[in-house]
């Protein structure tokens, strides 16, 4: 019994409180001359009106072309699509019959990995990796260098006058462009001389009568695919290891242009040497015991690139 009086007496407390919390809004209506409420008519209920469910209806937005007013609410007409010219164009004359192609004899090659058995590519490699790393620490130091003397400028620019201040920022401005251009100008010369020395590569693959080319003919491929077009294939089909083989006797190292060589003024100048001067010269060198007799010849180092 106790309960249930608690039970009642909340639901009657929360009641109370919901019916306070609507009639809320509507006290701040309250008139100051008759001292009564002030509710709108539209806020009295209609107590001779039967009580029933409420149906509210969802506008529908009318379409895009409806809401300009009447002229745009007029449906429009499928336009007629326009007729074109439709000049004569010649006939093809038939083909006569011909043979049939030969049946395909597929073989693999995955130019990645040739390039990685490569002893031409990894001698690349390291020289010009070596290059990119001293121009990268080159760069590095020339930044730490520029921002130094910025730091010092802003240290002393109150014992500066104006004039002085303005004269030392254009020599920094002047000296970071000077840097650019040099900077820029040498990663461009290590990039030519990167493609010097891989276009040597692929013209010995690829060009003519290449490695590739033989390599397929010794096995009497007619279609050479590359591994990464391929989901299934036998070992005999790849030839990829054979083909680096052959590149490493025929190409074992190429030409690479000096270090600070431009190679598009070397290309301008007429005299790019190349890997097959290089083992001209040497199979025309003297013999030890002449050449130590003889003087050394003056020939610069930008002519002919000595590898080990």
């Amino acid at each position: 019994m106790f309960l249930t009086s608690l039970s009642r007496a909340t639901s009657v407390c929360a009641l109370m409180a919901a019916t306070t919390l609507a009639l809320a809004p509507v006290a701040h209506a309250q008139s100051a001359g008759n001292g009564g409420w002030f509710v709108p008519k539209t806020a009295h209920p209609d107590v001779s009106a039967p009580a029933h469910p409420v149906t509210r209806r969802v506008p529908v937005e009318a379409p895009a072309d409806e809401q300009g007013g009447d002229d745009q609410a007029q449906p429009t007409q499928p336009q007629t699509p326009p007729v074109l010219p439709l000049p004569p164009i010649p006939t093809p004359p038939s083909i006569p019959k011909a043979a049939p192609p030969p049946a395909a004899v597929i073989g693999i090659i995955n130019v990645q990995g040739v390039m990685q058995l490569s002893s031409a590519n990894q001698e690349i490699q390291q020289t010009l990796g070596a290059r990119r790393d001293r121009l990268a620490q080159a760069v590095q130091r020339e930044e730490a260098a520029w921002r130094g003397e910025q730091q010092k400028l802003q240290a002393q620019a109150r014992t500066l006058t104006s004039d002085q201040i303005q004269l030392r920022e254009r020599h920094l401005q002047e000296r970071r462009a000077k840097d650019q251009r040099d900077f820029g100008n040498q990663a461009r010369i290590i990039q030519e001389a990167a493609q010097v020395a891989f276009h040597q590569i692929e013209r010995e693959l690829e060009e003519g009568n290449g490695i590739i080319a033989q390599v397929a003919a010794s096995h009497s491929m007619n279609l050479i695919m590359h591994g990464e077009q391929v989901v299934l294939h036998v070992g005999g089909q790849d030839i990829t290891e054979e083909v680096a083989m052959r590149l490493n006797k025929v190409l074992p190292h190429v030409f690479i242009p000096d270090d600070g060589v431009d190679p598009e003024q070397l290309a301008k100048s007429g005299k790019m040497p190349t890997t097959a001067d290089e083992e001209r010269l040497m199979h025309q060198a003297p013999a030890p015991q002449e050449a130590a007799a003889s003087q050394p010849s003056a020939q610069p180092d930008s002519v002919l690139r000595q590898h080990p």
